[in-house]
């Protein structure tokens, strides 16, 4: 981390709270997130699932949403993501 918080860098729309939570149910939680959201709208996710990375990664790759940042600290991954499209 680099001193910032993420709310004063991101206009963060909703929080979801994933930790505890097993692939693939933190991506279900984001996805029903971003179909209430208009497009640019973010997302923040913490997880504790270190398979998480890699199916973040691959959802904004596959949907065309932005994953704006990552990171992990004492053991919670957080994800900010940028709805894209409709």
């Amino acid at each position: 981390m680099d001193g910032f918080n993420v709310s004063e860098r991101y206009k963060v729309k909703e929080t979801l709270d994933c930790k505890g939570l097993y692939c693939p149910m933190p991506i279900v939680k984001m996805k029903k997130a971003l179909k209430g959201m208009a497009e640019g709208e973010i997302v923040k996710i913490l997880a504790t699932d270190p398979g998480s990375k890699r199916d973040f990664e691959a959802f904004c790759r596959k949907t065309g949403n932005k994953l704006l940042e990552s990171s992990q600290e004492d053991g919670v991954f957080t994800y900010i993501v940028e709805k894209v499209g409709p």
